[in-house]
């Protein structure tokens, strides 16, 4: 079973769409990846529902 999946993203800064890789064994997992494009950081809360769905919401490191 693969336990990562990919996901396109925002960028809230440059609006560029990235991907990012999700731990989907994690059920909830907050963490902050610099965007590819513009290198600033880029606050990422993903979640895996309980029929494996994962969602994936991007925000600027100064949004609470």
């Amino acid at each position: 079973m693969n336990t990562t999946e990919t996901a396109e993203i925002g960028c809230p800064y440059c609006g560029e769409r990235i991907e990012v890789v999700v731990d989907c064994s994690v059920e909830h997992q907050e963490y902050v990846e610099d965007c590819a494009v513009c290198c600033r950081p880029i606050t990422i809360s993903a979640w895996v529902d309980e029929d494996g769905t994962v969602s994936v919401i991007s925000r600027d490191e100064n949004d609470s």
